[in-house]
């Protein structure tokens, strides 16, 4: 399993925009891709402008068919418009255990 862990800051101003745009691609990601085990969104509580993607994948090869997915483009407009510039980091790790 492959855990993808994304961090990123909206800018001042698009949150609402923003909530609804990863909203789609969580439940899109989650409801059309069967590799995509889960994709949780959660907000800073420091900061309701700071998110984190706790995103679970099958493989690589999951991780590549999300990229690749048709809803993708979409969400990639949405960061560019919604995501404060440089503040996106995403990690790709091997998920060791998981409690359900």
């Amino acid at each position: 399993m492959i855990a993808l862990t994304v961090s990123l800051q909206v800018v001042p101003g698009r949150r609402d925009a923003f909530l609804a745009a990863i909203r789609e691609q969580a439940e899109r990601s989650f409801t059309d891709e069967p590799g995509c085990r889960y994709f949780d969104v959660v907000c800073d509580l420091a900061d309701d402008h700071h998110f984190v993607f706790h995103e679970l994948y099958d493989d690589e090869a999951a991780v590549d068919a999300h990229r690749a997915a048709p809803h993708y483009p979409a969400w990639q407009r949405a960061v560019a418009a919604y995501v404060v510039p440089g503040s996106r980091v995403t990690t790709l790790s091997r998920l060791l255990f998981h409690h359900s």
